[in-house]
């Protein structure tokens, strides 16, 4: 039952695919889980929007969940 919510740059519909096939076999493999139990949304925020829809949504408020920021390894 694993969601992942991707967010980022608009990126074009083939850039968007690869990295959604990437992300699905990492978790399937790393998890463990069947192919049917995860789910993958993709949401382009443009760059001008990112720090009010993004930023101040879901990184500031959760960072103790956050795992890898600007790069760094945060475990």
């Amino acid at each position: 039952m694993p969601y992942v919510a991707i967010k980022s740059w608009p990126k074009d519909e083939e850039t968007k695919k690869r990295v959604v096939e990437k992300v699905n076999q990492a978790m399937i493999d790393a998890l463990g889980c069947a192919p049917e139990a995860l789910t993958i949304s993709y949401e382009m925020i443009p760059k001008e929007e990112w720090e009010e829809k993004v930023k101040k949504v879901d990184i500031e408020p959760k960072m103790d969940k956050v795992m890898i920021l600007s790069g760094v390894k945060k475990y």
